[in-house]
């Protein structure tokens, strides 16, 4: 598609307590992961609101035009810590993470007991397009997040552009930015991790061709002494 920005970066939120409740329960192979808010109010851990500030430190010298930001409060928190003074943080509902529907909360062997079905047709339909009831597919994260990229060009022609929000929005644009085919973003994407407050970056050539200039960078969290996590959003996607 074309995306009349000059660079556009992704933010993967620091760590959750989400991502850490969700590490416990895979680890300890139970059904349920414990997290007592809804998705949209998970908040950072102490750990996840450093690894923002460090994040901070990075965008200070490669201050964005613009940050837009997952309405999530982890990815709106990570946002507000790591935007450089003066640069407006801006909320969008299409950057919300992939939503799961009936499968939201289960850990990978949760699914297996419990929808047993499901998982077969997500194989049968792969990854990219099966929806569970009630969720979305990578397919449905890819249009909210065209018409997001779409919307921004024309507002904002030519800017640098830092989005705050999920590992499934780093698939998307792969998808979006450099037209990888379903095949090769989800070998990809398999061998793939996008680690907690780790920046991708991908900017535009003079033909409007964009190429990642930074994969999943972590360097800023190394030299602040800010260790990184790499818990998989993705394990509740039946990966």
């Amino acid at each position: 598609m074309s995306v009349d920005l000059e660079w556009v970066a992704v933010l993967r939120h620091g760590q959750s307590s989400g991502n850490v409740a969700r590490e416990e329960a895979e680890s300890a192979g139970a059904d349920v992961i414990d997290i007592a808010e809804r998705d949209a109010d998970v908040p950072l851990t102490d750990l996840g609101r450093e690894q923002a500030k460090a994040a901070g430190e990075f965008f200070t010298e490669r201050p964005p035009d613009l940050v837009v930001t997952s309405t999530y409060r982890r990815a709106w928190d990570t946002a507000l810590l790591a935007a450089p003074d003066g640069v407006a943080v801006v909320p969008d509902e299409r950057l919300r993470d992939r939503e799961l529907g009936v499968l939201d909360l289960l850990t990978s062997h949760g699914v297996r007991e419990r929808w047993p079905d499901e998982l077969r047709r997500k194989r049968r339909l792969g990854k990219f397009y099966y929806r569970p009831p009630g969720g979305e597919s990578w397919a449905d994260v890819v249009l909210r997040l065209r018409s997001l990229l779409r919307e921004l060009s024309a507002d904002h022609p030519g800017e640098r552009v830092l989005l705050s929000a999920h590992e499934m929005t780093v698939y998307a644009l792969r998808y979006l930015l450099e037209g990888l085919p379903e095949p090769d973003l989800l070998r990809v994407a398999g061998g793939t991790e996008v680690p907690n407050g780790s920046v991708t970056a991908w900017e535009r050539d003079r033909d409007g061709a964009f190429t990642m200039v930074l994969a999943q960078e972590v360097g800023h969290l190394h030299a602040t002494d800010t260790p990184p996590t790499a818990d998989d959003d993705a394990a509740q996607q039946l990966s």
